[in-house]
């Protein structure tokens, strides 16, 4: 992949340089010749993609598309819909499940012009830190081949720090899109709760989960959160506002900006690596013109235990459906429904997806509810409002991305030490808000991922907070070794 950005390949189109057809099928080649090492797709749809992409450009030359992405290939995560392919959730209960519809997400990228290659690997249903709990393979780190990429969305990571693709889909419900960003050393958003629809997402917690976009650039980032935005009648939890063009956020000037730092998420648990990296991006922008305080959210301290009875709570309501009966998959074993249901689940579900189930039916449990599950809602609304008081004197929150860099494969087998990846990342989303990850250095030879968190549907200081900082810094035009572009 030849270009720097998925703006510009598009603006190569645009002006007659390459087409659509000669991108996506430059797409392939890259997969064809580095899939093998990375491991990124469970599935290709080159025949789709070609065709689409030949439309695209006969409506180019002819002046009817004015997307500004238009003929850029896009990866997609596997639970998202898309009609007439499969969506696994990278599970062998969804193993031979075909979409009959397309997801919201999806199908505005498709309207805009842009080209789904294929569906990427993930943790099974989403629940994973590590991609380590797919039914069918691992995603490599492109920075090492050793390591984990992140995770879910380890795929949609993977996929854009190997320059297979520019841009590619995930889902975040506990930083499942920021964590693997930061560890694949690649920009990953995301948007408040309710900006994009979740229509057409496989759902894991319904009042966590979010859609966004990965990319090598907040520019293009900002591009491709202006056409997946908006208001969607099929999902109740869609925000009835006015999409901007958050791409008029790239501007270098934060001249003034206030910066708030969790020392809750900048102690004794960050490795040292990552905390120089994140002053050295502090210092930077207090030489643009910013400032920045230390201060105490307490309540980050019940961030993940509240989270991991939440989400497992609401995953136990919303894996109840996968039961053998309709389309999923069916064990041959039983001889009554319950014992066919029984041993479907058994077969077709992983440690994880297993684990988080128990936990969260044992939470949603008579004599358990009010004394965990209420009492982790009481602690999300403490958090909510602690945020409220942090933006009604700063502007954005900032702090690493991940307490460390992408670790080994095998290297943390305790569920505990898994979970506690998540740590800086789970607040956001318990709070329903923006967050970025931004490349801003390296540690033994790693990349590190800077994060910020804004206010509710104020995606664009994070565009103009993350514009500035590229403008600054090289991190995020920096390729792994043999993925150049």
């Amino acid at each position: 992949m030849s270009y720097a950005s998925a703006l510009e390949a598009a603006r190569a189109i645009k002006e007659g340089e390459t087409t659509s057809q000669k991108l996506t099928q430059a797409a392939f080649d890259a997969i064809n010749q580095t899939d093998q090492d990375v491991s990124a797709y469970v599935s290709l749809l080159k025949e789709e993609a070609l065709e689409q992409a030949t439309r695209v450009d006969a409506r180019i030359k002819s002046g009817e598309c004015r997307s500004p992405l238009a003929g850029v290939p896009i990866g997609i995560k596997d639970n998202l819909n898309l009609k007439g392919s499969k969506t696994t959730c990278s599970s062998k209960m969804l193993e031979n499940f075909v979409s009959p519809y397309t997801a919201t997400a999806v199908q505005k990228v498709i309207d805009a012009d842009l080209i789904p290659v294929g569906k990427l690997n993930m943790d099974e249903f989403a629940m994973g830190s590590s991609t380590e709990n797919s039914a069918f393979f691992t995603t490599k780190n492109p920075w090492n081949l050793d390591c984990v990429p992140g995770g879910s969305s380890g795929g949609s990571a993977a996929t854009v720090a190997s320059n297979q693709v520019l841009l590619s889909l995930g889902s975040d419900t506990g930083g499942s899109i920021r964590q693997p960003a930061a560890f694949c050393g690649v920009v990953g958003f995301k948007p408040t709760y309710g900006r994009v629809s979740r229509y057409g997402l496989v759902a894991f917690a319904s009042s966590l989960d979010q859609i966004g976009p990965f990319s090598r650039t907040i520019e293009d980032t900002a591009h491709v959160l202006s056409i997946i935005c908006g208001h969607d009648a099929h999902d109740s939890t869609s925000l009835q506002m006015d999409v901007p063009d958050f791409s008029t956020a790239c501007m270098g000037d934060v001249k003034g900006l206030k910066i708030a730092v969790p020392e809750e998420l900048f102690g004794e648990a960050i490795d040292e690596g990552v905390r120089q990296r994140v002053q050295d991006s502090l210092d930077l922008f207090v030489e643009q013109g910013a400032s920045y305080d230390i201060v105490s959210m307490t309540s980050f301290n019940a961030a993940l235990a509240s989270y991991y009875i939440i989400a497992p709570a609401e995953a136990s309501a919303n894996l109840a459906r996968f039961d053998g009966v309709r389309y999923t998959h069916r064990s041959s074993d039983g001889e009554t429904l319950k014992e066919m249901i029984v041993a479907s689940r058994g077969e077709a579900f992983g440690e994880e997806v297993k684990r988080r189930i128990m936990v969260g039916t044992f939470a949603l449990s008579s004599g358990y509810y009010d004394a965990f599950y209420v009492k982790a809602q009481k602690a999300r609304t403490v958090m909510r409002r602690e945020f409220d008081r942090i933006f009604s004197d700063y502007d954005v929150v900032l702090s690493p991305t991940t307490p460390s860099v992408a670790f080994p494969f095998g290297a943390k087998e305790d569920p505990m030490q898994m979970y506690l990846n998540d740590s800086a990342t789970i607040p956001a989303n318990m709070a329903g808000l923006p967050a970025v990850s931004l490349p801003c250095g390296f540690s033994d030879g790693m990349p590190v991922g800077l994060q910020l968190v804004g206010k509710p549907c104020d995606e664009a200081m994070l565009i103009k907070m993350g514009y500035a900082f590229q403008q600054q810094t090289d991190f995020h035009k920096r390729d792994a070794e043999g993925f150049s572009r």
